[in-house]
């Protein structure tokens, strides 16, 4: 086996670097969406072990919907990638270039058991450069093909080294060759045909027979005339091993898959639905069309499903005879290579196993596969295909008519190729550049007009975005994705009339049940999405609720473990308050799936409704457990944890918004709450910056504006909380609180009477029922020395709450002032003296009496749904309510400790009516 040089290898991975340099600048498109981006098995957090129970796409096998792609090593190197760079797609690209360049020199050594030197690298240097491998290496999910491409070869080339002296057996490369197919078939199913491979290298190359010396060896044994020679008794001991290993790890992969193949729709193979003799002419013309791509790979597509290529439906179609001459080809050389002895008819042999063999499993002859045709399987038979190329090339170059033509062909063969690939990369930048290039290609696949849809909605263009849905419903009529994505779009859109129609013709499109037959095996499972999607539309119809219940129902009636539909059901329950249907639909929801936070915090939500905090907290943390940053569950359990007024609770509760703050650190909500947890432990300071943070995120934060003055008041810095109310008033104008505590602030410190008459006037114009702020203008009156307006106002204010016993107090207070003032002794008092005891009466009666009551900050309890519709409901709520009562007989040390209670007693109160109330 000749080995490689180090010149050699260098100029393989140097061709290799500059055809696919420009792959690193590319983002995660089409596919990588969901082995990458979608795919929870990359994460950390994810226990090691899922890997080997999901398939490629994060999908349990166990679940009708997974895909049966299992391929846990390439999963395995795309969570490595995560942990080095999370989702930063250059490192990705990077591993998947060296991973080609790897399979290059590999594929190298190979190309020199059956060429000579030189047209060994010609091969590696055109396999190189194909563009038909650029989906297989600027593809980030085309890393399945290139690491099992890896232990392909590697396997193959152990097992070349089993033939000891005098043609005995070697069993340690044979033992080594079971572990790399094993290791590429975990990496790719089609690794486990290197298998076919081997035997056919050891029957035809290893041993040297011809299909004319094996059938007259056969013959003569049945004759009785001879016997199996020692060599041919030890070739068939090795291809037994060989053969019962390869069993083995079949009965293995058909247990990994439980026995069942993955469901596929018309829409991605439409000839494996189709009636004979249509499926077999069209699934046998899908074999020169690959073949064309390896010879001419000009037109190169993404995307090859749907209306790509016609139906072959007839024997008198023209394209029939392309498949029979791409037969005819086939077939002559491999008469050629099993009937003729010498180098050239082994090593066309060999290239031609390693066409065919590897391309079995996703050539639908024996069982459908979820494409019509995909570039990145032809990456292993493309060897074969570059084997072919070189050893033709050498034939004709050995000749000296030919020599220097030949020589500049494959110069053009070789630079074109390198540009194409170099182009072709770009195409892989973004989704929207990757399908604008197929639709030049190909404009009768509808799922590249949804596709190229799907980018511009990603990117907020849904006007341009509904022109390329609309069209897909035009190229396929029948496409119920289509009309489900032209449905969304005008919603997005505002057009609900035109969005339910959408639904509507989708609907109409959907397979009607069979009794006694599965409805999931003949429709995509997330077709059934129209049904939630029509019914998420409806809903926000009060009048159509029951209607949209019923389409949930219909859905779980299609398919019982359709998770979404019980999620959704279970929020619509919510809104017509069912809390205990919605939690029976959440329980239903989580015996399909417990490993989902959303349905745990959602639970939890349900309990809220239900006043049943604790079981709530019991979910709320289950959902964390599950994923320790979910947003919403560390925003409400923390407020959960607030409002149980259990001071242990509080440093969990901080800490987990302080998680929160740093998922969210835009979100002035995370930092409020922070502020009012430090308002409940007396931490001033503390309280005060965290108001301060949530008001420079959001200046006209209603509760933070109104907390951090009332703040100030508290804290004898009432000149400081002033400014504040200002802000807080100039964005809310009618902001009662607000202005009561303003008001209070100009009487009581700045000695602005006319001021704080503004604010209370304010206040009667509001709302001329408001006992708070017509009582603390009665104060005003009283400051004005305006007794008989004072009485007048307070016996107004009585008449609006006769049960409240400090006004009836202070009007008796002010009719006492009145009665004093008028009797004769005290007529010659000095009005001076007059404001002085006035104002000494009211500090005595009505200094030091505030009432606060906690309104608590924003609440974002509310149900999720898919992994794309949460919604927070942010209700402000502050501390507030400012009174001025009379308690005599009170020392200033009773008078603290009655307020400590009764602002702990109103907080409670304020928040269980909150909850009450729904809000």
């Amino acid at each position: 086996m000749a080995e490689i040089s180090l010149k050699e290898a260098a100029l393989i991975v140097g061709v290799v670097a500059a055809c696919y340099w420009n792959s690193l600048f590319c983002g995660f498109v089409f596919d990588d969406v969901s082995a990458i981006l979608d795919n929870k098995d990359l994460h950390p957090s994810t226990p090691l072990k899922n890997l080997f129970q999901n398939d490629f796409w994060g999908t349990p096998m166990s679940e009708e919907r997974s895909h049966k792609s299992y391929r846990p090593l390439t999963v395995l190197t795309f969570r490595l990638n995560y942990l080095f760079s999370e989702l930063n797609a250059v490192s990705y690209h990077f591993l998947n270039l060296i991973f080609h360049g790897v399979v290059c020199v590999v594929f190298l050594k190979v190309c020199k058991l059956f060429l000579d030197n030189q047209s060994s690298i010609v091969a590696s240097l055109l396999f190189a450069v194909h563009p038909i491998h650029t989906e297989a290496v600027t593809g980030v999910v085309g890393r399945a093909e290139l690491l099992s491409s890896i232990f392909f070869l590697a396997a193959f080339l152990s097992y070349t080294k089993s033939k000891g002296p005098d043609n005995t057996i070697v069993w340690t490369p044979i033992a080594l060759t079971v572990f790399l197919v094993a290791v590429a078939t975990l990496c790719k199913e089609q690794g486990i045909t290197v298998v076919g491979i081997c035997c056919v290298y050891e029957v035809f190359i290893a041993q040297g027979y011809t299909l004319p010396v094996l059938w007259d060896t056969a013959v003569q044994i049945l004759r009785g005339k001879g016997s199996i020679p020692f060599s041919m008794l030890q070739t068939l001991l090795k291809l037994i091993v060989l053969m019962f290993s390869t069993l083995l790890l079949v009965v293995v992969r058909v247990q990994v898959i439980q026995s069942q193949l993955p469901v596929f729709t018309r829409f991605d193979n439409p000839a494996a639905v189709s009636p004979s003799p249509a499926r077999q002419l069209t699934f046998n013309y899908l074999l020169p069309v690959n073949a064309w791509l390896l010879l001419n790979p000009s037109e190169l597509c993404c995307d090859w499903t749907m209306g790509t290529i016609p139906l072959v439906e007839s024997l008198l179609d023209v394209r029939n005879f392309a498949t029979l001459t791409f037969f005819c080809l086939l077939g002559s050389l491999i008469v050629f290579s099993l009937r003729y002895p010498g180098d050239s008819s082994k090593t066309v042999l060999m290239a031609l196993c390693l066409i065919v063999l590897p391309f079995i499993p996703a050539s639908n002859l024996f069982f459908p596969v979820g494409f019509v045709v995909a570039e990145r399987v032809l990456y292993v038979p493309s060897m074969g295909f570059c084997i072919l190329v070189a050893h033709g090339w050498k034939k004709l170059s050995n000749r000296s008519m030919l020599r220097k033509i030949s020589w500049v062909c494959l110069i053009v063969v070789l630079f074109t190729h390198a540009l194409k690939t170099l182009h072709r990369n770009w195409d892989w930048e973004s989704e929207y550049t990757l399908f604008m290039s197929a639709l030049k290609v190909n404009k009768n696949n509808a799922k590249l007009w949804n596709n190229v849809g799907h980018a511009l909605e990603n990117e907020k263009n849904f006007e341009r975005a509904l022109q390329f849905f609309i069209q897909a419903t035009q190229v396929q009529p029948d496409d119920i994705g289509a009309h489900m994505n032209v449905g969304r779009t005008y919603k997005n859109l505002n057009k609900t009339k035109e969005a339910e129609k959408s639904y509507m013709i989708a609907k109409s499109l959907m397979p009607q049940i069979i009794p006694g037959k599965k409805y999931a095996a003949r429709v995509a499972p997330n077709h059934l999405n129209v049904y939630i999607n029509l019914a998420n539309l409806i809903r926000a119809n009060e009048s159509r609720l029951e209607e949209a219940d019923q389409l949930y129902r219909q859905a779980i009636s299609m398919r019982p473990d359709f998770k979404q539909a019980y999620i959704s059901r279970g929020e619509l329950l919510l809104k017509m308050n069912k809390p205990l249907k919605a939690k029976e639909a959440y329980l239903r929801a989580l015996e399909l799936d417990r490993t989902n936070a959303d349905l745990w915090y959602n639970l939890a939500i349900v309990y809220i409704e239900l006043k049943d905090p604790t079981e709530a907290l019991k979910n709320f943390n289950q959902a964390l457990e599950l994923n320790p940053m979910h947003k919403l569950a560390l925003f409400n359990s923390a407020l959960l944890m607030q409002e149980s007024g259990n001071a242990q609770l509080r440093p969990e509760a901080k800490q987990r918004l302080l998680n929160y703050v740093k998922e969210e650190p835009q979100d002035a909500n995370g930092y409020f709450n922070l502020g009012m947890l430090a308002m409940d432990d007396k931490k001033d300071a503390e309280a005060e910056a965290w108001m301060k943070k949530a008001i420079k995120l959001q200046p006209n934060f209603r509760s933070a504006l109104f907390n951090l003055a009332l703040l100030y008041s508290q804290t004898a810095k009432e000149l400081m909380a002033l400014p504040i109310l200002e802000d807080l008033l100039k964005y809310y104008p009618d902001h009662t609180k607000g202005l009561i505590l303003k008001g209070d602030i100009l009487m009581n410190q700045k000695k602005d009477i006319v001021g704080a008459k503004k604010c209370f006037e304010k206040i009667l114009e509001l709302d001329p029922n408001n006992v708070q702020g017509k009582h603390n203008l009665c104060v005003v009156y009283f400051e004005e020395r305006d007794l008989i307006k004072a009485e007048k106002c307070l016996v107004e204010t009585l008449a609006l709450a006769p049960h409240e016993e400090y006004i009836q107090r202070h009007l008796n207070i002010v009719r006492s002032k009145i009665t004093s003032l008028s009797a004769p002794e005290q007529s010659s008092v000095p009005a001076g003296d007059t404001a002085t005891a006035a104002a000494e009466e009211k500090k005595k009666s009505l200094q030091n009496l505030k009432e606060v009551k906690n309104e608590q900050k924003p609440s974002q309890m509310t149900t999720t749904g898919n992994n794309k519709g949460r919604s927070k409901s942010k209700k402000q709520s502050e501390k507030n309510s400012m009174e001025k009562k009379e308690t005599p007989k009170k020392s200033t040390k009773d008078i603290k400790d009655i307020e400590k209670k009764r602002v702990a007693a109103l907080k409670r109160l304020e928040e269980i009516e909150r909850i009450l109330n729904g809000e």
